[in-house]
């Protein structure tokens, strides 16, 4: 018979992933005809793969809701808990009136004095983009950066100064195992850093 903790934990989760497929509902990758929600459900994944908990992998589905579709924190909140919404605000970057690298730096500055639970749903969902960014090299040559609106030199830097923090700041299980993942990642795109 299953645990009922594991029953209930499996059911938001399931819950969280329908709740994320509606409000991604239409929304494709970047320059693609991927469904967006392919991205959350890596995040998760990768989360539950190295044991993380199901808060934070539901967090993990639901970290671009409030960036990216009219989902409000407080909803998340109602629905999912104070602790899922807390990890969704640290996922969520500012302003979208705010340059891009106001936003990153914005960013940097969140990891490198962040709640490192929530540097774990930080990495999982910067080592799936790192990913996406390597597959899309690999079929599209150099231009694969035309997808976005900074250049590669810029992109280097934000992943350069990701490897930095994560590096520096998960030093243990999984967090370690993440930040060589990522490491790892960032090289094989952009070369010995």
């Amino acid at each position: 018979m299953p645990d009922s903790n594991q029953s209930n934990g499996t059911a938001a989760i399931f819950a969280a992933l329908t709740f994320a497929a509606e409000a991604h509902n239409g929304q494709v990758r970047k320059g693609s005809r991927v469904p967006y929600l392919v991205h959350p459900l890596n995040v998760a994944k990768i989360l539950l793969d190295h044991g993380c908990t199901d808060e934070l992998a539901i967090a993990g589905l639901l970290h671009d809701t409030v960036e990216d579709t009219p989902v409000t924190l407080d909803e998340i909140r109602a629905i999912f808990g104070d602790g899922v919404a807390r990890l969704v605000e640290f996922a969520t970057e500012p302003e979208r009136l705010w340059s891009w690298e106001r936003r990153k730096e914005h960013t940097l500055k969140l990891l490198d004095d962040g709640d490192p639970t929530a540097l774990l749903l930080s990495i999982a969902d910067k080592l799936d983009n790192i990913r996406s960014i390597r597959s899309d090299l690999e079929m599209f040559g150099e231009k694969a950066w035309e997808r976005f609106k900074r250049p590669r030199a810029k992109q280097r830097w934000y992943y350069d100064s990701l490897r930095r923090v994560f590096d520096a700041r998960l030093v243990s299980s999984p967090g370690a195992d993440l930040a060589a993942k990522f490491r790892a990642e960032v090289e094989a795109v952009f070369g010995t850093v």
